[in-house]
Parts: C-alpha cells; structure tokens; sequence
C-alpha cells in the first residue's frame, strides 16, 4: 500500500489526528525513501489533479471567471500547493462537504475522481506537516493592542490609567484575536495617538522626595497634588483601628481566650487593632487601681463575665467607651483666639498657634475642667471630675486623671478642621476640609495626630505616616503656596499690610518667598505689632511663624535639588520594566543624555525634563513594539531569556512581564533546556491576579464578546431591564466561570456540561435566582444553577443576548455562535439577495420562527448551511431576545423545544444541546479549543507544522482529565514557541 492509495477520509477521526496517523505512516516512508514519496505527489498532482481541476473547476474557478475570488488556474505544480495550504483546507472541506463541484455542474465527477482529488491534498498536507514539524513560523514584529498597552501601563506603574480608551477597535485577525502583527499596523494617526497616551500618563507622574511613583489621577494642578497627597493620609489614618470599644472587646477575648504562647498583642492583629496600643491598654487594666477613671473602667471591665456571649461582652465595651467619651469630652482644652490691634482673627500666625495648642494638649489634663468638693457642681457631672478636699487624695486624684487624659486622648488624630477662630462650634463647622489649618480664604495644612502617633503607630507606621506629610510639602509645594496665601490675606482681607513699608511683599513677586524677603517681612511685620501693643504670646506667635514658614520652604527647595539623582535613577529603572529588560550601559547613558539636553538646552525645569523623558521612554519601539519576536538573519534559534519572559507574560497575562518573571531567565540563552523553570513560572503565572488577561482577551475574543459591554442593539423600550449594570454582569459571568477554572485547575468540559455559574446581584435577578442573599454587589459561585435552567456556558445570558436582534430571538446566529465558534467549523456566509426575517417576533403573526426556518431549508442552498446551525439553535428557544427564560413566544405560542439534530439525535432544550455536544461533538470542540489558545499564544496564524502539536495538546487535555495547565505547558515548551526565525539578536542580552 502507498501513501497515496491510503483512504484516510475512512477513518472515523478527527482532523488532526488523521494527519498525524498519516503522518507517522509517511514518516517511516521519508526514512526508506523520503524522495520517492515526493516523486509520487508530483507525478500523481500531473496525472489527477491538474486535469479534475482543469475539467470540473476553471469554469468558475479560472483566468477568465474567479467567483468568490478564486483562481485555481494559479496552482499549476504540488508546489504552488504546498505554498497555500490555508486555501486548499478550504478546498479540502468544501470538496469533502460534497458542496463543490455543485450537484449541478456540467460536466460532473464521479465520486471515486472526487475521492482521489481528496486523497491527495491529505497525503501532501501529512507529508508537508511531517517535513517542517515544530517550525516556529513567521511571527511580525508589532505593535502592543490597546489591551496590551493599558494593561502594561497599569503594571509598571501601578495605576490603571487606561490611556487608549479613546483609540480606535484594534482589527482582529482571522481567528478573532487582536495579538497578531498582520493585523496590528501602525499609522501615522495612531502614532499620535500614541504620544497623546504616554503624555497623559507622564501626568500622572509623582516626584516624591524618596524617588518617583504614579497617582490615579493627573497631579499636573496643584489642586491635584493636594488631592493626591492629602487621600493618601486619610487614606492611612482611615485604615488605623481608633475605636476604643474593638480595643476593650479584644482585651475581653484574650483575658479568657488566650492560648499558650499567645499574646495580647497577636490578638490585636487577627482583629486588625493596633499591638502597641492594646498591650498598654492590656497593661493599664491589670495594674490595680483604688480611685480615678481607670478604677472605674476597670472594674466595669472586669465585670464582663467569661461566658458572655460576645454580642454581649461588645455591647459591655460599647458601654465603657461611651463613659470614657463623656469623661474625656468635659476635659477637653479650650484657647482663645490671639488679638493685636489690626491683626486680622484668621492670620496665619494665630491659627497656628492655636491648632498646636489643641495639638499638643490632646493627652493633657485640663484642671480648670474640674470641680472641688464642697462647690456649686452642675447636675450630672462625673464624679471623676471631682476632687477630693484632702490636699494627699487631691493630688493622688489629679494624677489618675492625668493618665487618664493620657491613655485617652481627646482625639487619636484631626482629619478635617474648620475655620477655627471663627468660634463656631467643632460640631457645626464645615465638613471636608481634609487635614485644613482652618484658614479663612487660604490654602494651608496642618499635623494634628501626636495620640495616634506616639500610643498607636509601629515604628515602621511613624516612618510611613512622617514621609506621606513630607510628601504633602514636597509634592503639593504646599509651604511657599501658604505664605503665597498669607501674603495675599494680608493685602486684601486683612488691612494690616497695605503700608507702603510692606509693598515689598506681594503674592505676585516670585522672589517674595526667599530666604531673604520672609526675614524682612518678619522683622517689619513684628515692628508694627510692637507699636500696635502686641503682647509676649501673639509676637512670639508671629516670630515662630515667619521662622517655621522659612523653614519648611526651604527643606522643599533643599530636598527637592537633593532627590533629583534619585528621580533620574528611579526613571531608568523605570525603563527597565516598560522595555521588559535591563537597559545596556549604552541606552542608560543615552536617556541620562536626553534628560540633561532637556534641562540645558531646553531650559526645561527638573520636573519637566523627568515628564518629557519618561514620554521618550513610552514612544520607545522597545515598548510600544513587541520587538522579543522580531528578528535578523537566516535560521532558527531559541528565545532569550528575556523575549521568553515577555512571550509568556504577553501570552497569559496580555502584559508585561514582572520582575520574578525576567528574573527566572536573566542571562539565559535557551532557557526552553530547563522545562523546570518555565513549568514553575506558568503554574506561578496561572495563580496571579493577572491571568484575568488571557481571560479577556483570549476567551472572550474566542467567544466572540469581548466588546459586549458596548452592545446597544437590545430594545430598552421592550427591556428596560436591560440596564448598563446587567449588561456588565452579562459580560462578567463567562469570564468569572473561566478563571475559576483556571485557579482551581478545572476541567475544560465544564465550559460544556458544568451545571454551575456565577451570579451578582442584578444577574440573580434577572435569573429569577431570588432565593439568593448577597453582601454587597459580590459575585457569588452557585454549584448548581440547574434548578434555575442556567450552569455553563449555553445559558449564559451574553451569548443569547449577543447573538439576537433586539425584539426576536435567533436560532440561526445562536446555532452559527456554537457550530463556528465552539466547535470551530467553517460556515460560509449566506448568499446575496437572501430576505431578512422580520426584526420583531411579534410581526410573524401566523408562523413561528421554527416553520420560517424550514421553509427556508427546502432552499437546497441554503440547506447546506441551515441543516448544521438551525437545530442548535432552536434549543435555545426557551430563552428570550436578552437571554430571559421564556415558554411563550411574543406571539403567545408555546415555545417547542424538541429538536432533532443533525444525526438523529433528538433533545430537549439547553439540556439536550448539553447531551448532544458532549456526547458526539466533544472532540470538535475540544480541538478547536487547542487550535484557538494555540494561536492566541503564538500570536499568528497556524501553518501545517502546527498540526503536530495540536494533537499533543489534545492528548494532554485527555491525560490530565482535560485540565487547563498542562496544555498550556505543552504551548510553552514547544519548539513553536521556544524558537524564532533568525539568527542575530537585535537586542543583546545585557
């Protein structure tokens, strides 16, 4: 038997495995007579399929007439064949379809002369796929999507600023991905479009005083800068547990609850409170006490019984931190505003100096608060605020208090303030003036958090809280804009310096913030408080002002001047990870030199130049390109470590790769010989937050709904359930089932039979699910959603919404989305001047979708297509336009759900579409699966040497009850992926 006589259309496989098969067969024939087989494909390709192509296909297919713009008459040799496959597939298909020749072509073949003409194109497809096995293909070098570019803009600089939102929808290629450099060109349009997108996220640059990072927002205003720095300090103060209740309860759990080796302090952090804090209040409540507050407390405390339900014992330390409340509030401080004579109440100088005296009172005792026996005591005042008359006792008394005061400040921290010298009650001041002096008509902040500081913060914490303030003064400028607001205050609010000994001073003059010009300012300014009868308190005051001000303006300038080699440094690092490898000594030097350019020829400031060197590190072909596949020279040779860092980061994550990753690889030429590391950096990669982008992008790309959150051709009028929020939730649904297939290393059949999903709240809803509780707007996992009609894929509401009308369901864009997109099968499109049904079901009055549907199938040529795709999508008729459980049409039929499918088989319903998919369609959707993820990984189009590893792939699906990882593996440490074409690097490895 030869290998051209052999029937392989006889045998009952798949498409790749009859290749291989085949293959194996020709293998050993290329090891006896690897030429003889080739001799044979020619003679036969002269003696059958030139002349079956010259009789039955030219008049359609030639130099005169190419319908469907085919031009058979161009193949004149097996090798012109061999050099398009992916064209001759097609041919295969439609030939072993019976769909070509048509039934009514004159002259016809005979079905033995068809059946060589197919024997033919397999035997050379099989040889030619055995004779290029594992070649890596031809990958362009491109340019990064849009999700790509906003997904490696998020990593490397921790911000998801999504800069390409505005950017037009990247082309998908024929498989349906946006990854590939045949679709991926760049134009001159987009390339500005591209310098728009790394301007912008240069906005979001931060020259911190420790090196630079990135805000949420734009911090080009300094309006921006405040609300950058200022959330991150309430950010900080928010996230500190300050409730004296949660600190008592926490002492209540480990006075009965502690265990050998167990301290108050671990106790502390499983509830999220502060160590520190609740050993001293641990320590405070077992020194016994006989008189003041703390005794009190104490014995309420202990009184908390053991075996109290914690509701109960809770309530009991509500109940104390409200008593320490009311104590601690009739002790509070209270400072009268400064006066002298012209000085207007707000005047920076005295607001400051009464914020630091609240500031620095908060754990002292305020005497004057307290009563003596024998006095006039108002009616319900604690008893703890009355001291004894006995001089011993009183003192003893006064100095429980005072560590009272200090164990339970006034206040932990000061995170917004009013205008404070207006003497308006804290109550009723203005809410939202985070972290605000309390100045009138005036930009300024002030510190006000020592309790917080000193009882609660770790070291660690005091460090982070410190440079967050610093951070304030050093980003926001926020020193020399409050002495810009004082001197403007002065000048217009205040009538105190509109002399013209002040006229020096003017908000205006640049240089009226220098050393210089503030020291003038104080002495003038002091000169006249004199004369105007300034007493010691208000001109010390105005004396530590002006000295502070200075102060601080100038720790901005100095430490600004000094973290200047750190911003540079931070920015080649910066390179690094945006170019996905360590920079040469050459390219350091390089954008050091276009940095200090900026700066002396362009007169650019610091700040400035970092921006527009950071936009130049953007605009880089190294991160805009995927230059890892791109290369130079005749030959194949392995990936870099680094071009494999980023194939793989690109692949699983549609980003850039992080440091663990280009760490794994550093310095390694061929890293595919060490199957270990990549095996541990997949199983790594699969289990980071990141895989969320083969998620989107290869799943919901394959699935045909990766845009679906833009889908507007429901009718709200009809469904106005259909809210933006649901269509969100439709969308997420899918990709929540893949990724928890990915994390829990699950079957890829449950995409198929799985009788689970995941549901929100508004998809719960509009599932009927309303015996369902949530917390929030979290997704939930419902193990069984049968009971429902939903679980898997069939039922999900974004494929039966995505592939109807608006006002009808249809089974023919439904049973189209399962046959080519699940099971990956060519449907042509439908021929021209073909009538549209009606857009809405309720205009088909006396026919139903399914009889339509039938009376178009007696079209022989329409049956063709509409006999594979209309049964499949007649089973989902029991779903509505948006994907809503129906057992009536618009029209009041009842919906039939029987269907009878292509083999006979009969089902009912999702459940029987289930049974029939999985029961005789399951290996074409299991090969289209590899055949898609295959491509989206290799970031091109298959070729025969594909075929090979296709078949290894489904053989490891079937070995690993069709997991997703080991097939992954089996991409990844291939020679299609390992390999390149080429032999020079374009880049050396550093």
């Amino acid at each position: 038997m030869s290998a051209l006589s052999f029937d392989f259309s006889s045998i009952p496989l798949s498409r790749s495995l009859l290749i291989v098969f085949a293959g194996l067969f020709c293998a050993q024939l290329s090891l006896a007579d690897e030429e003889q087989t080739r001799v044979a494909l020619h003679k036969k390709f002269d003696e059958k399929v030139a002349p079956y192509l010259k009789s039955f296909c030219m008049d359609c297919h030639g130099a005169d007439l190419q319908e469907a713009k085919l031009d058979l008459s161009l193949f004149k040799s097996t090798q012109d064949v061999s050099s398009a496959h992916g064209l001759w597939e097609i041919v295969l298909t439609r030939l072993e379809a019976g769909e070509m020749p048509p039934e009514d072509s004159e002259p016809a073949p005979s079905q033995e002369q068809t059946k060589e003409i197919v024997d033919w194109i397999h035997a050379l497809r099989t040889f030619d796929a055995s004779q290029n096995a594992g070649d890596p293909g031809v990958v362009l070098a491109r340019r990064l999507s849009n999700s790509e570019y906003n997904n490696s803009i998020r990593d490397i600089t921790s911000v998801d600023i999504q800069p390409t939102r505005s950017f037009p929808v990247d082309p998908a290629n024929e498989a349906g991905f946006d990854n590939s450099g045949e679709s991926l060109a760049m134009s001159p349009a987009l390339l500005k479009k591209y310098l728009e997108a790394a301007r912008e996220v240069s906005e979001h640059l931060v020259l911190s005083p420790s090196g630079l990072s990135f805000a949420p927002h734009p911090v080009i205003t300094d309006t921006d800068r405040d609300k950058y720095c200022v959330k991150r300090i309430i950010s900080f103060y928010n996230s500190q547990a300050t409730d004296l209740a949660d600190y008592f309860f926490v002492c209540w759990q480990y006075k009965f609850q502690q265990q050998a080796g167990s301290s108050i302090e671990d106790f502390a952090r499983q509830s999220g409170l502060s160590p520190k804090y609740a050993k001293t209040l641990w320590n405070r409540l077992n020194i016994e006490e006989e008189i003041g507050p703390v005794a009190t407390l104490q014995k309420k405390f202990h009184a908390i019984p053991q075996n109290a339900e914690e509701k109960d014992a809770r309530a009991e330390c509500l109940t104390i931190r409200d008593d320490i409340t009311h104590i601690r509030s009739q002790l509070v401080f209270k400072f009268d505003n400064l006066e002298i004579r012209e000085v207007h109440k707000g005047a920076q100088p005295f607001v400051l100096w009464k914020n630091e005296q609240y500031a620095t009172h908060r754990r002292k005792l305020n005497e004057n608060a307290l009563f003596q026996e024998g006095e006039t005591i108002p009616k319900g005042t604690p008893k703890e605020l009355i001291l004894p008359s006995d001089p011993e006792r009183k003192q003893q008394h006064l100095e429980k208090l005072k560590e009272f005061c200090s164990l339970f400040p006034d206040a932990f921290y000061i995170s917004e303030r009013g205008r404070d010298y207006l003497g308006v009650p804290k109550a009723k001041q203005e809410k939202g003036r985070l972290l605000s002096a309390g100045f009138h008509s005036m930009m300024g902040y002030f510190r006000d958090d020592s309790p917080l500081y000193e009882l609660m913060l770790s070291e660690q914490q005091q460090q982070e809280l410190d440079s967050l303030w610093q951070e304030l003064d050093f980003v926001a400028f926020a020193p020399k804009r409050q002495y810009e607001g004082f001197l403007w205050f002065e000048r217009t609010d205040s009538r105190y310096m509109r002399e013209p000994q002040f006229d020096f001073a003017r908000p205006e003059n640049k240089a009226s913030a220098s050393e210089a010009m503030i020291q003038k300012l104080s002495e003038v300014y002091l000169e006249k408080a004199i004369r105007n009868g300034g007493t010691e308190v208000p001109l010390k005051a105005i004396e530590d002002y002006f000295e502070n001000i200075n102060r601080q303006i100038r720790w901005v300038e100095s430490e600004r001047i000094k973290s200047e080699p750190a911003h540079l440094n931070d920015l080649l690092v910066f390179a690094n990870h945006a170019w996905r490898r360590k920079l040469s000594d050459s390219e350091r030097a390089e954008l050091t030199q276009f940095y200090q350019m900026l700066r002396e020829e362009e007169d650019l400031s610091h700040e400035d130049a970092v921006r527009d060197t950071l936009v130049s590190i953007l605009m880089s072909p190294h991160f805009l390109f995927r230059m890892d596949m791109a290369s130079t020279g005749e030959g194949t040779r392995p990936l870099t470590g680094t071009e494999l860092a980023s194939r793989l980061s690109y692949f699983l994550w549609s980003s850039t790769p992080d440091e663990k990753l280009i760490e794994a690889f550093t310095g390694s030429v061929g890293p595919h010989e060490n199957s270990k590391i990549i095996s541990q950096q997949v199983r790594r990669m699969l289990k980071d937050e990141k895989i969320e982008g083969l998620a989107y992008e290869f799943f919901a790309n394959w699935l045909d709904i990766r845009r679906f959150e833009e889908h507007n051709s429901v009718d709200r009028n009809r469904y106005p359930e259909f809210t933006n929020e649901l269509r969100a939730a439709m969308f997420e649904e899918p990709i929540h089932l893949f990724l928890s297939l990915i994390k829990n290393d699950g079957s890829l059949l449950e995409l198929l039979d799985s009788q689970s999903t995941f549901v929100n709240p508004v998809l719960a809803k509009h599932y009927g699910m309303d015996d369902l509780e949530f917390q929030g707007d979290e997704w939930t996992f419902l193990p069984d959603a049968t009971k429902y009609g939903r679980g898997g894929l069939l039922s999900m509401s974004v494929f039966l919404t995505k592939n109807s009308p608006g006002l009808r369901t249809s089974p023919v864009k439904r049973g189209n989305w399962v046959v080519s997109r699940l099971l990956g099968e060519r449907v042509p499109p439908p021929p021209p001047n073909i009538p549209e049904l009606p857009e809405d079901e309720s205009q088909l009055e006396n026919v139903s979708l399914r009889e339509l549907l039938a009376k178009h199938r007696d079209n022989k040529s329409c049956a063709s297509c509409h006999d594979k795709i209309d049964s499949i999508g007649l089973a989902f008729e029991g779903f509505g336009p948006v994907g809503e459980k129906r057992e009536q049409d618009f029209n009041g039929r009842t919906v039939e759900l029987e269907v009878v499918y292509p083999n006979g088989f009969k089902g009912e319903g999702v459940n029987g579409l289930h049974q029939y998919l999985t029961q005789y369609r399951q290996q074409e959707f299991i090969e289209n699966f590899c055949r898609k993820l295959l491509t989206f990984a290799l970031g091109r189009r298959l070729t025969l040497s594909d075929e090979g590893l296709i078949v290894k792939m489904q053989e490891q699906l079937k070995t690993n009850d069709y997991r997703l990882a080991p097939v992954i593996e089996t991409i990844v440490t291939s020679p299609q992926f390992l390999t390149k074409h080429g032999g020079e690097f374009l880049v050396r490895e550093p």
